[in-house]
């Protein structure tokens, strides 16, 4: 059996230079019996709690111990740490969790865990999550827990100013102009109508993504590998969201992740958010000042030719190292943490959405978290960014968009011109289309 402790971890104990990051060890002493397997979990929300009491169940099931390392927030700085890691073929984190964007990035360091999973197992997942998992061939991670963009609205404030959910992003502007400009007049001077993940790394190519397709702007890349970001719909997507800066957005929102939205939002002081399906159970928790008050749905579309609504397809997984002394041990910890009964826990405690449709009909995890039942058919249809076609590629692509993106909310040009000097990036990047 093992006993939790809280551990400092730095780079350094990786050999690694510092990213400047904080990074905090959460875990089991080692033991005399079984091996001492790592993970690494993310930080955002419950992840961490979460992800610490799956990995004690095991441990306690095997005999093993897990320490638990908690990655950045911003996915971005926690690619940037992981490249640095597995580059150096280091050997301290067994098992990492990641994006469902990265197996074209970083597989190459993964272990195939098709002799570790039988294909039963493999197939209760979404078959879309499994494809982008499985590279040449092999398996590079299990599906853990998926995600889509929702927007979260204070259904109470809707009723107090006779407004419906917002179809369209023009009536989501209208309606949160509305509702701030009430709300400050009643006394709440800190108030605004929206927030949502406005800094320039991942986040914001996921909230941006949504913008573009919704208003019938295309992908960032087709399918084909042809770029296809720079048309008007596509700067008139980016405009719009520039519009809400400094108006029913704050100014700071140019600094927003997923949890500085999250604080905002639930502290009272946002009508609608942009935000993931873990910000559910977290805004309606027992201390939350906006409990009961908060409804979900689709993001809103924007409009013109092909305008719909839109969510980026999102997720994480967990792989093993190539590295790893113990691979066996963090195969059977992955195949643990991503299995069933597992899942449908967290599903239940901390409305994480699970990877297995069979959950999604459960009475069980849909008497804990009703609103499971409108989010199968979200999930099944959400938008993928273009990591399979880019590839190695993926996040130079990525950044180079966000790039754009944020210039655009910070009214450092406006979105056609950015969006072409983005198209000119990307063809050289690209080498004309052959990623």
């Amino acid at each position: 059996m093992s006993r939790s402790a809280i551990l400092p971890l730095s780079l350094a104990h990786l050999g690694l230079a510092p990213l400047g990051l904080a990074i905090v060890l959460a875990g089991a002493a080692a033991q005399a019996e079984g091996v001492k397997v790592t993970i690494s979990c993310g930080s955002a929300g419950a992840e961490q709690a979460q992800c610490q009491t799956g990995a004690k169940a095991w441990a306690a099931k095997t005999g093993n111990t897990v320490d638990v390392v908690a990655a950045p927030q911003s996915t971005s700085d926690q690619l940037a740490l992981y490249q640095q890691i597995l580059t150096a073929k280091s050997a301290d984190v067994d098992v990492f969790q990641v994006d469902v964007i990265w197996p074209g990035i970083l597989g190459s360091h993964f272990v195939d865990l098709k002799p570790y999973v039988d294909q039963a197992t493999i197939d209760q997942h979404f078959p879309s999550i499994i494809q982008g998992l499985t590279v040449d061939g092999h398996l590079l991670a299990l599906p853990w827990f998926t995600d889509a963009g929702l927007l979260y609205y204070r259904k109470d404030l809707l009723d107090k100013y006779k407004l419906k959910v917002p179809e369209t992003w023009a009536e989501l502007t209208e309606s949160a102009k509305t509702i701030q400009e009430g709300e400050r007049k009643a006394g709440n001077d800190r108030f605004f109508g929206f927030v949502f993940q406005g800094r320039a790394y991942e986040g914001l190519t996921c909230d941006a993504l949504e913008w573009v397709v919704s208003f019938g702007g295309g992908a960032i890349v087709g399918q084909d590998g042809k770029i296809t970001i720079n048309n008007p719909q596509a700067a008139k997507a980016l405009d719009t969201a520039a519009s809400w800066v400094g108006t029913i957005a704050p100014d700071g929102v140019l600094n927003y992740m997923e949890e500085d939205a999250r604080g905002v939002f639930q502290s009272g002081n946002a009508a609608f958010m942009r935000n993931w399906p873990y910000a559910y159970s977290l805004v309606n928790s027992g201390d939350s000042p906006v409990k009961g008050k908060i409804g979900t749905g689709a993001l809103p579309k924007g409009d013109g030719e092909g305008a719909r609504h839109a969510a980026t397809l999102g997720g994480w997984n967990l792989a093993v190292s190539k590295y790893s002394t113990h691979p066996k041990e963090a195969a059977d910890l992955v195949m643990y943490l991503t299995g069933k009964e597992e899942q449908k826990r967290r599903a239940i405690e901390a409305t994480f959405q699970t990877t297995i449709p069979a959950l999604y009909d459960d009475p069980d995890v849909l008497k804990a978290q009703p609103f499971f039942a409108d989010l199968k058919a979200a999930f099944e249809s959400a938008v993928p960014r273009p990591s399979a076609i880019t590839g190695e590629r993926y996040n130079e692509v990525s950044t180079l968009f966000w790039n754009a993106v944020h210039n655009t909310l910070s009214k450092q040009g406006d979105g056609a011109a950015n969006l072409a000097q983005l198209q000119k990036d990307l063809n050289r990047l690209s080498r004309g289309g052959r990623w």
